[in-house]
């Protein structure tokens, strides 16, 4: 049965970095792994409905929404460390 809990844990599973497979990767990897996906799923939705055109604008929309999570998470993991990380460069 579809109800708010198994939504939640689908998404989860899939989106949350620290439940998904992806966590044992280095985040810069799982970043670049779920770009890579959400191409993938917006071809594969895209061709579905018949509207290759529309694929462009859907990898625009993924790769900022994705991209937008992953930088406020990296932010919100230096903050909890103390905002006192090792500079790499």
């Amino acid at each position: 049965m579809l109800n708010k809990s198994n939504v939640r844990a689908a998404w989860n599973g899939v989106m949350d970095e620290s439940k998904n497979p992806l966590r044992n990767y280095p985040i810069s990897t799982a970043h670049m792994l779920m770009q890579t996906l959400a191409w993938m799923w917006s071809a594969i939705f895209s061709m579905a409905i018949g509207s290759f055109a529309f694929f462009g604008a859907s990898v625009v929309a993924h790769s900022l929404i994705i991209g937008g999570i992953v930088v406020t998470l990296m932010v919100f993991q230096k903050a909890e460390s103390g905002g006192r990380t090792a500079d790499p460069y």
